[in-house]
Order: C-alpha cells, then structure tokens, then sequence
C-alpha cells in the first residue's frame, strides 16, 4: 500500500491510498477460505466447496466487502500514522471510471482513492487553576418562601357562585355548553357540555374567552374565531369557526388561606412539611441558575484565552444549523430582520461569530476533557436517556429503541454531559469566591446571557 499526501494547507488534508490488487485479492481468498469452512451449499458437503466455486458464486460482493474494509481503515489509518485528529469523518473519493471500477472489483487492478478531511488544530492546553470566577448565590428568604406559596395556592383556588346577574370578569370561571360549526355545519369535537373555563387562562381558542367577558349565567352567545394556522386538527387549521355557547354559571375566585387545612387539603402532612418541600424546590430553583451563570463565565473565560484557525466545515455546519432555527422561529413569529433592527447579512456575521464560538470552545472543552482523562459513565448515559424519554410520556419505549438503533443520536446524549463535566473539572480547580446577590439580580443575568447565548 502507497500513500501519498496531495494536499497540505492550513487544516486541509488530503492523501491518495493505493491498495495493491495482490493485497485486495489475499484478503478476498481468506474471506473465501473462512466462507467455505461455514457455507452449506447443494452439492456439496459442509465445509467442503471449493473455494473457486465460492468465488464465481459470491465473489464481487465478498470484493466489494474487502474494498469497503479497506477503505474504512485505511481512511483513519493514515490521520493516525500521521499523529493527526480528523475534525469530521474523512471524506472518500473513489474510482468513478466504469472499466477501473470493474478492473479492481475483478482483482487485476490496483484500488486508488483519496481521502481528505481538515485536522484538529494543535494548541497548548492553558492551565486554569490560576482562574478567578465568582460563584452567585442566593440565599432563600422568607419572601421567596411567601410568595412560591402564594403562587400554589392560586393553582388550588377555589370559586364561588356569583350574585345572580353579575357579569363574568376575568379571572373568573364560567361553566358553559357549546356547539361548533364551520360553514354552518357542525365538526367534530367541538362540542362540550358544562365545560368550566376560567376567563384569561387561554385554554381556548386565541379570541374564544375574551368574548365571554361580560356575560352572566343564562346567556346564550355566539362566539366567532379563527383556528390558528398551525393549529393541531388540519382540517380545522386556519378556517372561521361558530360557537353556540350557553352560559350555566359564573364564578368568583375565592381567597385560599395558607394554612394546616391547605396543606392536608393537597397532600401533605402539616404547614410545617409543605413549605419544607417549597423551600427545597427554590432552592433547586436558584442552583440552577447559579451553575448556568458558572458555566457561562467559564465559557467565556475560555473563549478570551484561546485564539486558533478553525475546521470550516465545522463552522458551516453549526452556522447552517442555527441559521435554519433563527430562520424557522422568526418565520413562525412573523417576523422580518427590520424588526429587530438589523439585516439579513448583519445577522449573518453575527451569527457566524456564534457560530465559530461553540466550535473554538468545543474543541477546547474536548482537548481538555481527553487531557484530563474525562470519560461519560454507562450509568449516566442511561440517566440522560432516561431523562430525554420522559420528555415523551406514552412513548418511552420508541424513544429507548430509537437511541439504542442510531449510535449518531446516542452521541448527541453524550455531548452535554461530556462538556458539563469538563466545565465542573475546570471549576473544581480554579479559584471560586461565592459572591451574594438577589434572586433578581441573578434572573436578570441568567436572562440576559440566555438572550445573547452563543455558548
């Protein structure tokens, strides 16, 4: 076998491979020799066919597979005989001519092909013990405690009945019978019959609620709205729909006190152990928010200290896969570039700068992680996949086979976890000072990076 490098520019690399047709044809008759002793073919007894036989039987496709074993090996063989890490998978070119092809497949030619890839740049690992980073904490107050509480009981209000004749206000809950037609017929599933709905929740239609505002129990209204263009039901996406609605009653939201009966009322054995479980979910709540900001001021710590030329195909690829979400969300938002004062090839550089962002700090993160000897347990490989099931309920099993059949989404599991490792390792040995701050003042960072992320 001869290798030849073709091409050597900046990160761009490229080798011709040629297999010697001595070597393609030995390891054709070892496939064929290991073939005989297992085929059982009519005529002949196990083990016993000729390998000859074999050969004018099955003899281009057992070809085609050495070829292809050939060319998987030798296309990451020749990065690693060269101290080189391919940034993607190595791309193969290989004999397009007819009468080549036909020549290699029949054993008298010599296979050549390319295979080319760009390297991951060489750069020196920078220590970060010396790495100054504040750690933002928010101590649990009495307030945060009220006001959380506050907010669980609103999900348990109750009602009571109306004066007879008072309107319906939002905020309020109505228990209405309603018939729906399109064109003047009625379709299915739009009909309810004493269906509580609280005014302003937007459990209806877009418009649906609002012309409720103002009724009272015993009014018969005709409520008209359009179905969202993205609607669940297709056949009712987009088109002017008729409610016949019948009001039974109106309903107040009443005042639920937080207190011993509540906290029965809902579960739980006291006042005492409700607002153990509230303080404990801030905070997680607040944890949460401090490990983002961490993690965001390590990134970009790491951004500031390393400067290096880039796989370009890497960065095409993230810039293609973040402009086709911008694209897809301001599209769904109705949205133009001159709604958010800028153009089109403005928010191109912009987000090609984000773009070479997440590639630079993935390829430090990872150099780091390898460094260090930073490896992803089956234990929590299983945990994430568990975690991205239960995003599914009802389908946990298609999600499970999904990921155990595509080793390329597998991947995707495991890149998180691998980055969120790397980043606690650099934590762990850089200098960390806590420093305090309010829970408004911790939100309002944690919103602005994720508004600007580019991490």
């Amino acid at each position: 076998m001869q290798v030849t490098e073709t091409l050597n520019a900046g990160l761009k690399r490229e080798f011709k491979v040629v297999v010697n047709a001595a070597d393609l044809n030995k390891e054709l008759d070892a496939k064929l020799k290991d073939l005989a002793g297992r085929a059982q073919i009519k005529g002949f007894r196990p083990g016993k066919v000729p390998v000859q036989h074999l050969k004018n039987l099955y003899g281009k496709s057992a070809m085609a597979e050495v070829i292809q074993e050939k060319v998987d090996a030798q296309s990451r063989q020749v990065f690693a005989d060269r101290n080189l890490k391919p940034a993607y998978q190595p791309e193969v070119k290989l004999p397009e001519d007819e009468k080549e092809v036909t020549a290699v497949m029949d054993g008298k030619a010599d296979l050549a092909f390319t295979v080319a890839s760009e390297v991951v740049p060489d750069f020196e690992v920078k220590d970060f013990a010396g790495l100054e980073l504040h750690k933002h904490v928010v101590a649990v107050a009495d307030e945060h405690l009220d006001e959380s509480l506050k907010s669980l009981a609103t999900q348990y209000k109750g009602y009571e009945a109306k004066k007879e004749g008072a309107k319906a206000e939002k905020g309020d809950r109505v228990t209405i019978n309603f018939v729906g037609s399109i064109d003047g017929t009625e379709f299915e599933g739009g009909k309810g019959d004493d269906i509580p709905l609280e005014l302003g929740s937007n459990q209806f239609i877009p418009g649906f609620e609002d012309q409720l505002v103002g009724t009272k129990a015993g009014d018969d209204v005709t409520v008209k709205v359009t179905f969202p263009a993205d609607y669940g039901a297709a056949h009712l996406a987009g088109k002017e729909a008729s409610f016949a609605v019948k009001v039974n009653a109106v309903e107040a939201p009443s005042e639920t006190k937080i207190d011993e009966d509540f906290a029965k009322r809902i579960g739980f054995e006291d006042l005492a152990k409700l607002k153990e479980m509230v303080k404990s979910g801030i905070e997680r709540e607040f944890a949460q928010m401090t490990a983002m900001k961490l993690k965001r001021d390590v990134l970009d710590a790491m951004d500031k200290q390393y400067a290096f030329e880039l796989p370009q195909k890497l960065v095409d690829g993230e810039f293609d896969s973040i402009w086709a979400a911008l694209s897809n969300e301001m599209q769904k938002a109705g949205k133009t570039f001159a709604d958010e004062n800028t153009t089109e090839d403005q928010a191109r550089t912009d987000y090609r700068k984000i773009a070479e962002r997440r590639v630079r700090l993935g390829l430090v993160l990872g150099t780091i992680g390898e460094k260090e000897g930073v490896t992803i347990t089956e234990q929590e490989l299983q945990q994430a996949l568990i975690g991205r099931a239960r995003q599914f309920p009802g389908q946990e099993k298609q999600v499970f086979d999904f990921y155990r059949k595509n080793q390329g989404a597998l991947l995707e599991l495991r890149g998180p976890i691998f980055e969120q490792k790397v980043v606690d390792l650099i934590v762990s040995k850089a200098k960390v000072s806590d420093k305090a701050v309010s829970r408004d003042e911790l939100k309002k960072l944690v919103e602005e990076e994720e508004m600007g992320s580019d991490a």
